[in-house]
Parts: structure tokens; C-alpha cells; sequence
């Protein structure tokens, strides 16, 4: 991983954690969110940060600030497929 995505990996986590503190403890959010939130860019070019949006959520998770969920159930970061959300830690 070079400087750049690392830089943008603590973006993204950041952003992850900011997102989550001004909704409160038992909301969540999606990676889109902290995507948009870092994207410096005009139109959808934020999607291309969605799957390091993910892996910045996988990285919290490991660190133990945040969970992710599907269907409103926590599930194991590595195997989950399709949308997910993310929430603190319970």
C-alpha cells in the first residue's frame, strides 16, 4: 500500500468515526457516507473509494471502535457480501 492509500485509509477511518459520533450510539452508517465525506472531487467519483471505505470499517473493526452489520445483526467483516452498515461498538 503506498503513502497515498494509506493517507486516504486514516481519512476514511476518521471520517467513519466522526460520521458515527455526531449520529449517536445506536445509529449507523454506510461506507458510502464516509466515502462522500472524504471524496474531494465533483459527480460520483466517491465510489471508487467504496471498497477502501469498507476496509478502513474492517480495520476498526479489528481495533475493536466499530462493528459491522447486515439485516441489523453484527457479522463477521472478512465474509460479509452486499451492503453493510457500520456502527459502534455495543
Amino acid at each position: 500500500m503506498g503513502e497515498s492509500e494509506r493517507q486516504t485509509g486514516r481519512r476514511l477511518e476518521q471520517a467513519i468515526l466522526e460520521l458515527l459520533e455526531r449520529r449517536g450510539l445506536a445509529k449507523t452508517i454506510c461506507p458510502s457516507d464516509a466515502a462522500r465525506a472524504v471524496y474531494e472531487g465533483e459527480g460520483d467519483g466517491w465510489r471508487e473509494l467504496m471498497e477502501p471505505a469498507r476496509r478502513a470499517a474492517r480495520r476498526l473493526v479489528a481495533a475493536g471502535e466499530v462493528e459491522i452489520t447486515q439485516a441489523g445483526r453484527p457479522v463477521e467483516p472478512t465474509t460479509a457480501r452486499g451492503a453493510i452498515r457500520i456502527r459502534r461498538v455495543r
